[in-house]
């Protein structure tokens, strides 16, 4: 299963799926409080057009993204949920697509080249669609010869990532879709993807149980495979300096990298559950991951340690 259910916006701030709520963890405060519930029905005026519903009934989330004081969630039915984070409403609900197999892989909130806030999203019905979050109206819509798992714009907005059921990972510009390049090497379907800050390493993960590194600017083939040990790569984060790179697999493990070893330098977290989602805090000072599991189901919250190692605690 694809999962993206967590999202830290600070060292004290972090938000996940527990159920049909999303739920906001103070540190700070010590307790959780309900953000948005899918549970019931979700009611809000669509201003895009050719948008199917603008009503949806008990929502099933996929994954979900929180950026800029805003919540944008995707659900299994290719449903679409936008709720700032200073409103107690909804602003945005709707169904991208009739499709029966329309699950939304990944959504994620981003800038333009331009400087606008925009919302992405993959879509198993082989499309990826941009939305303004101003006015929530439709800026872009392109096809694919494959389900798309995932997509991530590079720190300047003007590159897109593409992965899905393709061995072939692709880039293209953000502004138009059109390819730019065809990144070969991989040896089944990719998962995820993470840029480094510096907008140069694109990082994909594959359902081969690696993580493969390419320079953007020499994508004959990449310059770096890290590999896992169980299952795929499904998740990878950047810290926001650049320092460190964390991949998820689907359970019972996560990698850190050491970037200025030339991602030699790893250090293994092995924990037991599946994995619901990573995420760095923006300070860099904290990694938290989501474990999804009937009995030790939890956040656990990873404390950076400035030696050798990234991890320093758990809480």
């Amino acid at each position: 299963m694809l999962r993206n259910l967590l999202s830290a916006t600070s060292k004290h701030d972090v938000y996940l799926m527990q159920n049909y709520s999303v739920m906001h963890w103070s540190a700070l405060r010590r307790r959780s409080q309900e953000v948005m519930n899918v549970a019931r029905p979700v009611v809000a005026t669509p201003q895009c057009r050719g948008l199917v519903s603008p009503s949806l009934l008990r929502v099933q989330i996929s994954t979900m993204a929180v950026r800029d004081n805003l919540l944008v969630a995707g659900g299994f039915q290719g449903e679409l949920i936008c709720k700032p984070l200073n409103k107690a409403s909804v602003t945005f609900a709707t169904r991208m697509t009739a499709e029966e197999n329309a699950i939304t892989n990944c959504v994620d909130i981003f800038h333009s080249s331009a400087g606008s806030l925009s919302v992405i999203t993959a879509n198993n019905d082989a499309k990826i669609r941009v939305f303004d979050v101003q006015t929530f109206s439709a800026l872009n819509c392109w096809s694919f010869d494959w389900s798309v798992n995932n997509t991530s714009v590079s720190p300047d907005g003007k590159l897109l990532a593409v992965l899905g059921d393709s061995e072939d990972c692709l880039l293209s510009d953000a502004q138009t879709g059109k390819m730019i390049s065809c990144l070969k090497g991989n040896l089944d379907y990719s998962f995820a993807s993470a840029w480094h800050p510096d907008g140069w390493i694109l990082a994909t993960g594959n359902q081969d149980r690696t993580c493969r590194l390419w320079d953007i600017r020499n994508t004959a083939r990449s310059f770096a495979v890290l590999k896992g040990n169980m299952g795929a790569i499904r998740a990878i984060k950047f810290t926001s300096d650049g320092r460190f790179m964390a991949m998820a697999e689907p359970a019972d493990f996560v990698h850190i990298f050491d970037t200025r070893s030339g991602f030699v330098r790893e250090q293994e977290i092995d924990l037991f559950g599946e994995i619901a989602g990573i995420s760095f805090s923006p300070d860099t000072e904290a990694l938290f991951v989501g474990i999804v599991d009937h009995t030790y189901g939890s956040l656990l919250e990873f404390n950076r340690r400035h030696s050798y190692h990234y991890t320093d605690s758990v809480f």
